[in-house]
């Protein structure tokens, strides 16, 4: 299966930090953006735009919150709602330090919850420590599929 993480990003200055600080940490995965909540469900469940897109699941989604069309929340209810993309991972990277966020994100499913820190320096450490996380998660879940005969 190949690695991939999905930035579902609205924002072009965050998304380029974001595109930045993964590729500084030489991931060997492929990196895909969707700019709202719709165009993020097309990706995931191949329809509308996506339509033809092979049936495959990042190794993670990057999920902002505050998104135009579908917001960040009702994605992640929707993601966890479907059988096919259920247990997706799907790390909340979103502005809002709100409590009241949080626990919505988690009652969603969230499997975590970062806020962006306003540091460059800060927020590319904490993009490359995540994406490095996610990647080395899936990887060792492929080992133990292949060990199990999965």
């Amino acid at each position: 299966m190949a690695k991939s993480i999905l930035i579902v990003e609205d924002n072009r200055q965050d998304e380029m930090l974001i595109l930045r600080a993964l590729k500084r940490t030489d991931l060997d995965c492929t990196l895909d953006v969707v700019r709202d909540g719709q165009q993020a469900l097309d990706y995931l469940l191949c329809e509308g735009e996506f339509g033809g897109r092979a049936q495959t699941l990042p190794s993670v989604v990057f999920l902002d919150l505050s998104l135009p069309r579908v917001g960040g929340l009702e994605v992640l209810a929707r993601l966890r709602a479907n059988p096919l993309t259920h247990l997706l991972p799907v790390c909340v990277l979103t502005s809002s330090d709100e409590e009241r966020d949080r626990q919505k994100a988690y009652a969603n499913g969230a499997n975590s919850y970062v806020c962006k820190p306003l540091d460059f320096h800060a927020f590319a450490e904490m993009i490359a420590r995540m994406g490095q996380h996610w990647l080395a998660a899936q990887a060792a879940t492929m080992d133990l599929d292949e060990e199990n005969g999965l």
